[in-house]
């Protein structure tokens, strides 16, 4: 292995201005590391010659000099004296092979490639002049340059005895491949303990896919016949991008810019791809600025309002190492508060570290770039350009925007180099999830009325349970039994379970405070929660049959545990957000338990489709739903969101003269619990009521009225033939759903 020392002395903490070039470090493959007197010269990096004036032969001293090694005949020195006779050895009888080649994932770890940093080892040590951070791009650059360099005949001449070249560079052997199984290993550190140390080891597992930026937006430019682009200073390395649709070369560049710190200039014809790390900044002096028209003063700085900057950043990206899900990464202003926050998302893979110092760049830009300055530069500067930097009264700004005429206006946003230095951050440890089989789900769908208001009126609910969890489940729906496309994507398990016990029927708007309700759960747990949490939307779950329409809501305030995976729950909230209508006299044991959290999603349903019978696919999101053990439903949907409350407080008085007088009390489905209104909303189009009276089975009158009440007078009752009781039910009326539930009343 090869040492090479580089970087703005070496003495800098940070990554100096290019030292990933795999031509930087090809160029320094040349023997080492004993050209430096003393460890002054080394981080002055003033190289003395290796120099052997008595027998000229300096490769002896040249301890990796393999060329010089390899072509030469040996004679010992023994207490520095030359032997005048030679060893056995013929000069060029036998290739050389790396036995062991490669460096760390670690800043400079070509430096010293054979350190390894392991805090348990007395062995452990950073490389020369490394600040300690992880590093992937220069270790998939170290191989890059060992393989351009040692392929190349003019490093590794034919050899005369052999047939072959000095160095046999095809059996030469990768340092280093681990035989435990990635990404078990190093993501499972209860089995393996040493799994900390992947990070900045030399392992390859998990690596060996991994691409140069530069390679990839070439591939993306080539692929749209852009031939004219210069990828030399761009650094990153790219562990995977998942491009969906086709899309643009600049739509499918955009996320890569992004996430790795990079400008796209267009010039002389040619698109020049630059990081925004080690660039030298043009001073520019502000007594030499061009004085222009369109300016109100020699230089024009503006800020934005930091309202405009979010507080919070949410970033979704694919986690490496690990089972390749969507993750999110997050950052913030610790001085900023309020609730404002951006969401994003980059089709990328990144490991978790990776992803959080991405969203704090972010949120620093953000920052930083609210500051702007305009200013005229004379023709003598016309050599600026856009994503060029200037300095300009102590500030570093990226020019944006520039208009040429006899003058050059630049349009500029301040900038903060340090945002772009490399960070190390804290990060969760790294997350490892067992293999599990996939097994077939239990799907579910609940066509439930409104319960927070924000929701899509029309649209279901949909949930899985499944043990054990095999992992996101899609959901795919068509209109046939074929061409699925994808719905919703379900990423826990619901908390599921049967009753064990009876419920009867109970009033609502009171505390339920009959026999505790027993239900044993597949997955998950229940807890309880105080009267006034769950007042306020705590403890949400629906008792039912399976059917997607037919569901009570209720609340509970206390689940008991009293076998495993058993609770009694009990001081209940009964027919919530108007189930109260549908409820049943008693629902029996064996009835379904769903507790309404975020394991639900509605799904994706058109307006026009309600009612129309519709096919869909559960199965594991990674397999498709033609895999063996997907579920196939068919459904249709009313879309219970859109049906009216029943009415309240349902009253039928006979007068003198045999006149039935009804009243009630019109409900809402939509912002109906807040105390300060005069009055409910209506929530419907128009006010109306459905009346029918029945006597016995029989229908004698059905009529539709616009107010909460209505007569039945004697004389539409002749008319009816009515002798007897009756009874008379009132439903609210909707334009986009029907009749609600019924309530009624006996006379």
């Amino acid at each position: 292995m090869l040492w090479q020392t580089f970087g703005n002395g070496c003495r800098s903490a940070g990554r100096s201005p290019w030292p990933d070039r795999p031509t930087v470090r090809k160029a320094k493959r040349r023997p080492g590391p004993q050209y430096y007197a003393d460890a002054a010269g080394a981080t002055a990096q003033t190289r003395l010659p290796i120099t052997d004036g008595a027998h000229g032969e300096p490769w002896v001293f040249r301890v990796k000099d393999l060329r010089g090694w390899w072509s030469s005949s040996h004679h010992n020195r023994i207490d520095g004296v030359r032997a005048a006779a030679a060893t056995a050895w013929v000069a060029g009888s036998k290739p050389i092979r790396f036995t062991e080649f490669g460096c760390a994932a670690i800043d400079k770890a070509s430096n010293q490639p054979n350190v390894f940093l392991d805090p348990k080892s007395s062995e452990s040590g950073l490389p020369h002049y490394s600040n300690g951070l992880r590093d992937d791009l220069l270790q998939l650059r170290y191989y890059q340059a060992m393989h351009a360099y040692w392929t190349d005949p003019a490093n590794n001449p034919d050899a005369h005895l052999y047939a072959g070249r000095m160095l046999d560079f095809d059996n030469s052997l990768a340092w280093a491949w681990d035989a435990r199984p990635f990404p078990a290993f190093p993501g499972n550190s209860q089995l393996w303990s040493d799994g900390p140390n992947y990070d900045k080891g030399h392992w390859l597992n998990g690596r060996s896919s991994n691409e140069d930026l530069a390679a990839v937006i070439g591939e993306i430019c080539d692929a749209s016949a852009v031939s004219a682009l210069d990828v030399s200073k761009v650094q990153g390395v790219v562990r995977g991008y998942s491009l969906g649709d086709v899309t643009s070369a600049r739509a499918a560049l955009q996320p890569l810019t992004l996430a790795y710190p990079t400008d796209v200039i267009e010039r002389d014809g040619a698109l020049r791809f630059q990081a925004r790390t080690g660039l030298g900044p043009q001073a520019l002096d502000a007594e030499r600025l061009a004085v222009s028209p369109e300016l109100d003063a020699i230089i024009e700085r503006s800020r934005a309002a930091d309202a405009e900057t979010p507080a919070h950043l949410r970033l979704s990206f694919i986690e490496a190492e690990g089972d390749f899900g969507i993750t999110t990464a997050a950052a913030s202003f610790p001085d900023r508060s309020g609730d404002v926050v951006s969401q994003s998302e980059l089709p990328l893979v990144l490991t978790p570290a990776e992803a959080t110092v991405i969203a704090e760049r972010w949120m620093a830009e953000a920052r930083v770039s609210r500051d702007t300055a305009r200013f005229a530069l004379p023709r003598s500067k016309l050599a600026i350009g856009v994503g060029d930097t200037v300095t300009l009264q102590g500030q570093l700004y990226r020019v944006d925007r520039l208009e040429q005429s006899d003058l050059q206006l630049i349009e500029a946003m301040r900038i903060d180099s340090t945002v772009y230095e490399p960070a190390e951050v804290s990060v969760p440890s790294r997350g490892w999830s067992p293999y599990q089989a996939s097994v077939p789900v239990y799907p579910l769908f609940l066509d439930l009325p409104l319960l927070k208001g924000t929701e899509t009126e029309h649209a279901p609910h949909a949930c899985v349970a499944a043990n054990p969890w095999p992992g996101p489940i899609a959901l795919w729906s068509s209109v046939a039994d074929d061409a699925y496309t994808l719905n919703r994507q379900l990423g826990q398990a619901a908390v599921l379970g049967v009753t064990e016990t009876a419920l009867a029927q109970a009033d609502p708007g009171s505390w339920d405070r009959g026999p505790a309700l027993r239900v044993r759960i597949e997955s998950g747990a229940l807890q309880s929660a105080s009267a006034l949490a769950v007042l306020s939307g705590a403890n949400i779950a629906a008792i039912g049959d399976g059917s997607p329409e037919n569901w009570e809501v209720f609340q509970f305030t206390t689940a008991t545990l009293v076998a495993p995976k058993t609770y009694e729950l009990s001081m209940r909230l009964r027919g919530q957000a108007g189930s109260d209508g549908v409820q049943l006299a008693v629902w029996p044991v064996g009835s379904l338990f769903v507790l309404l959290d975020d394991a639900l999603q509605q799904i994706d349903l058109p307006l026009s489709a309600r009612g129309l019978q519709r096919f869909y696919r559960f199965g594991p999101a990674d397999l498709g739903y033609d895999a063996a053990n997907s579920v196939l439903q068919t459904a249709a949907f009313n879309g219970i969101g859109l049906r009216p409350y029943a009415v309240a407080h349902l009253t039928a008085r006979q007068a003198a003269g045999g006149d039935i007088a009804l009243h009630w009390v019109r409900r809402t489905r939509i912002d109906g619990d807040n105390w300060q209104s005069i009055e409910v909303p209506l929530g419907e189009d128009g006010e109306a009521y459905l009346v029918r009276v029945l006597q016995g089975a029989t229908l004698k009158r059905e009529v539709t009225v616009s107010a909460a009440s209505w007569t039945y007078t004697a004389a539409q009752q002749a008319a009816d033939t009515i002798t007897g009781p009756v009874a008379i039910s009132v439903a609210q009326l909707s334009q986009r759903f029907g009749a609600g539930p019924a309530r009624t009343v006996a006379v």
